[in-house]
């Protein structure tokens, strides 16, 4: 790995038989990248990446401040949960990062726009533990409806509440899924093989899967549900989307559950409904402030209410689903790293490259401007090389061209184009 200079660098990624083309000690012929990850990514990731000749660290922890902003200059690639926020001045630190690896559905921590325009791609896992938020949503609404919790709290306590009262089946009851995506369509399959009747509300267009309806609002799908869930992302128009008049709308004696995000819900209007009897009950998996460490403490308004389930941000976290996130986000990091794909990426335009025929391929990240791709071009030209594919696709402001050439650029090629402030970053990666 090379690093120039000046304040937006070229990188040259070599592969590991081929001769080094810098005199810069910082490059190794057997380390692709040196990796960073945090917050107790699955070992599966672990074993993948040290599988393609990255230099890995682990911390059990989320970091901030200065030692965020030491992890983005050190390191190529980083690995994060939900915990690691990453601000626009984390990327402007970012000299050496080429890519990030977000280990969970969200990717909300992270500045997308920020991190694309430093050049950086970001992937995610947007599927691997929609099973997991799913099974727990169901089990949480049985409970609820039996009324289990309040029930095993007195058991605990010595006290016998045997009783039918309050206690429902969810056979014939309705659910409301807020939000019809990966995890709210999976949800709705299994309410509904359960013998509930699934209605759902998106701001988008979404085809209905087995007998699930959709409504045209929100108020419609409140005011129909026995059992609301939340499957929304993290943005301004869903923040606070539960709010007072929203909770209110909900029919009498129903539940809601949420494990999205935890700024969907205004907590302390629910906790004022649960405590009135408007709502009959509450599972919330996710909160607006969350504990950065188990060490840390957890408060809550809805701590010690009888029927509602609180925990601690674990929809996704079964074995399964952190082995299959492991191993999906660390694969669609080292595509990137060995052959500049961007499939998956969440902030940068999308490529799946065909398989490396040529000497050199050039991977450069550019503002999407009229005769930037032209400049480029002719800088190949200016060395003798020949174009054997090219593939550009642009999103926004940005574009991503990915070359591959008929020879290996001279040193400090890649350097004086990016003296051109069209480009973001330019990497090369040399055939065997």
């Amino acid at each position: 790995m090379v690093r120039c200079a000046h304040a937006r660098p070229a990188y040259r990624i070599l592969h590991r038989d081929a001769p080094c083309l810098s005199n810069s000690p910082a490059f190794s012929p057997t380390i692709m990248a040196s990796a960073l990850l945090l917050e107790n990514i699955h070992a599966s990731a672990q074993q993948l990446l040290g599988r393609h000749q990255i230099d890995l660290a682990t911390q059990g922890k989320a970091l901030a401040g200065d030692a965020l902003l030491a992890a983005v200059r050190d390191h190529e690639l980083l690995g994060i949960r939900s915990a690691t926020t990453l601000t626009a001045e984390a990327f402007a630190k970012a000299q050496r990062l080429l890519t990030v690896g977000c280990f969970c559905i969200g990717t909300s921590q992270v500045d997308l726009g920020a991190a694309a325009h430093a050049g950086i791609p970001v992937f995610n896992a947007p599927f691997s533990n929609t099973r997991s938020v799913a099974e727990l949503v169901i089990g949480q609404a049985i409970m609820l409806m039996r009324r289990i919790p309040e029930k095993s709290r007195a058991a605990h306590s010595g006290q016998w509440q045997k009783t039918a009262k309050g206690a429902f089946e969810i056979r014939g009851k309705t659910m409301a899924v807020i939000g019809y995506g990966n995890i709210g369509a999976q949800v709705g399959i299994l309410a509904e093989a359960m013998g509930m009747r699934v209605v759902f509300y998106d701001i988008r267009p979404r085809l209905s899967i087995g007998g699930a309806m959709p409504v045209h609002s929100l108020e419609d799908a409140l005011s129909q549900a026995d059992v609301v869930t939340l499957h929304v992302p993290a943005t301004p128009q869903t923040r606070n989307l539960m709010d007072a008049k929203a909770l209110a709308a909900m029919r009498h004696g129903s539940i809601l559950i949420n494990a999205s995000r935890g700024t969907v819900v205004d907590i302390p209007a629910l906790a004022q409904l649960l405590d009135n009897g408007q709502l009959a009950g509450a599972a919330i998996d996710v909160f607006p402030e969350e504990p950065r460490s188990n060490a840390d403490p957890f408060v809550s308004p809805l701590q010690g209410k009888p029927n509602v389930i609180l925990t601690p941000h674990v929809g996704g976290s079964t074995e399964e689903a952190q082995e299959n996130i492991g191993v999906e986000v660390a694969t669609k990091l080292v595509n990137f790293l060995e052959t500049g794909a961007t499939l998956g990426a969440v902030n940068l335009p999308q490529i799946q490259p065909a398989p490396q025929q040529a000497p050199a391929r050039v991977l450069n990240i550019h503002y999407n401007r009229p005769g930037t791709l032209s400049h480029f071009n002719q800088a190949l030209a200016e060395i003798g090389a020949n174009i054997v594919a090219q593939q550009l696709q642009t999103e926004g402001d940005i574009g991503y061209a990915i070359t591959d050439i008929s020879l290996v650029p001279p040193a400090g090629w890649a350097e004086a184009l990016m003296k051109d402030d069209a480009f973001i970053r330019t990497r090369v990666i040399v055939a065997p």
